[in-house]
């Protein structure tokens, strides 16, 4: 099984296009870090795309055909899927298909071909837009943009990603993205409440206290258990490489990472 690559890291051996920032760079700014999948086998259309999307703080992985998108799709859960129709191994079509027997994550289709728009035109496939080529970058990321808000009402409480880290609400799970691998972050019920509580806002300035109230509702434990559930928790993160979240706020407590 190929492993996704998350930009900027390179694909298949080709040179990306410069981006504009690093997902360093990215955290806690853009679009909530929304990793698009673009699914293109032409590597200069791929670039155009993920160049711009970079651009605008979003997270980016490329798939060159039907299989690979599948598969970076179901390791790496993407916001969005920029699909062409015209595809090696899978086309766009039976790929949109699998995808929507398997969820509803939103995909943009892209086609130059006429016989192709006849069959968007109505959406009746289940993508949720579709671009003509040749189409101008900044309409397509505004598109990504559109379709993003319009069903975000439908995924904004179950999926939070800052940065490398994730966190799904509905299954009580947390990942991190890093390295080109999705690695699941194993916590205990309390660790997973206070992670979910703090990334919602991530650098705002929590108090022990608040903490305790929010996440640790029906425990007798003093304060100062905070202090040993965040200590565990950067422990945690630190072993998968992810050092400086959870940083002290001196005469207050804790925030999940400092602005940048």
């Amino acid at each position: 099984m190929q492993i996704a690559e998350i930009s900027p890291v390179r694909d298949s051996g080709r040179p990306a296009a410069k981006p504009a920032k690093t997902i360093e760079q990215l955290q806690g700014i853009g679009v909530d870090n929304s990793l698009v999948l673009i699914v293109e086998d032409e590597p200069a259309i791929a670039q155009i795309l993920e160049a711009y999307l970079l651009r605008d703080g979003f997270r980016t992985v490329r798939a060159g055909d039907g299989e690979i998108a599948l598969q970076h799709h179901a390791h790496l859960k993407p916001d969005l899927v920029l699909l062409d129709v015209r595809l090696p191994k899978l086309d766009g079509f039976d790929v949109l298909a699998r995808l929507r027997q398997t969820g509803s994550t939103p995909v943009i289709m892209v086609t130059a071909i006429a016989d192709d728009i006849d069959r968007l035109s109505g959406l009746r496939l289940g993508a949720d837009d579709y671009v003509v080529k040749p189409f101008n970058p900044q309409e397509v990321v505004a598109r990504v943009k559109a379709v993003l808000r319009r069903t975000r009402g439908e995924h904004a409480n179950v999926i939070k990603r800052f940065g490398t880290i994730e966190v799904d609400f509905t299954s009580y799970t947390a990942f991190v993205t890093s390295d080109e691998r999705r690695t699941h972050l194993s916590l205990t019920l309390s660790e997973f409440r206070i992670l979910a509580y703090m990334i919602r806002h991530p650098t705002q300035a929590f108090a022990r206290a608040d903490i305790l109230d929010a996440c640790l509702p029906e425990s007798d434990a003093l304060v100062r258990t905070v202090d040993t559930h965040i200590s565990n928790l950067r422990r945690k993160l630190e072993e998968l490489g992810q050092n400086g979240f959870f940083p002290a706020v001196r005469g207050i407590g804790y925030r999940f990472s400092d602005p940048r």
